[in-house]
């Protein structure tokens, strides 16, 4: 069901410094950027190696539990929908798959903790895939 970590997301205070951290101390390649509907950028995925990424999203920490800036962390797996059925017969609590902005399909839940837990799936048009990054 597992493939591996596909990602983990920070919010951070300062998007271009956090970005110019790992980019350009960490050596992360950038692989594309989230911009809203009005065109403002608001977070920027980092390329790690392979099928593994840095997701930073701009934002204030103050509304983020005990004032962390972790967000979640992502698995990919083999099939979304499929995974989602597996754990809802295991007794967990999982969102219906969507596709995503990014263009791969997505679910969501938690551990014990409330730690945050997406899913993930790649698709032939996810911008994770097409960021000209080899991640075979």
């Amino acid at each position: 069901m597992v493939r591996g970590l596909a990602h983990v997301c920070f919010l951070v205070r300062d998007l271009e410094a956090s970005e110019a951290f790992y980019r350009d101390v960490l050596g992360l390649r950038p692989a594309f950027d989230f911009v809203n509907d009005e065109g403002e950028r608001f977070g920027v995925y980092l390329h790690v190696g392979h099928r593994t990424f840095v997701e930073l999203f701009s934002g204030d920490h103050a509304g983020a539990r005990d004032g962390q800036s972790y967000q979640h962390f992502c698995l990919e797996v083999d099939d979304v929908a499929e995974a989602v059925r597996t754990l809802r017969a295991r007794g967990v609590d999982v969102t219906d798959p969507y596709f995503g902005s990014d263009r791969s399909w997505q679910a969501w839940l938690s551990d014990p903790d409330g730690n945050r837990i997406e899913l993930h799936g790649y698709t032939p048009e996810s911008r994770q895939l097409g960021a000209g990054i080899d991640v075979a």
